[in-house]
């Protein structure tokens, strides 16, 4: 499994738009339909809601890549 350690400048991202800029998906969009296709976890539960928000200590899995959201 691959991990990558995403900072968070904020309170939290959009799902949708973590996918994107951690390099998952080449757009917004694109990242939204990963999300519908049920292939995205969020703290281990299958997450369907394109832009559910995400804040610092959660960790979004995708395939072999998890994604733990950090403070900045």
């Amino acid at each position: 499994m691959h991990v990558v350690d995403f900072e968070l400048e904020g309170e939290y991202v959009e799902l949708n738009q973590l996918l994107k800029l951690a390099g998952l998906c080449d757009s917004g969009g694109a990242g939204k339909q990963i999300v519908a296709s049920g292939a995205v976890n969020v703290d281990g539960h299958v997450e369907l809601r394109k832009t559910a928000k995400i804040r610092a200590g959660q960790s979004v899995r995708l395939g072999d890549v998890e994604i733990r959201v950090v403070p900045a």
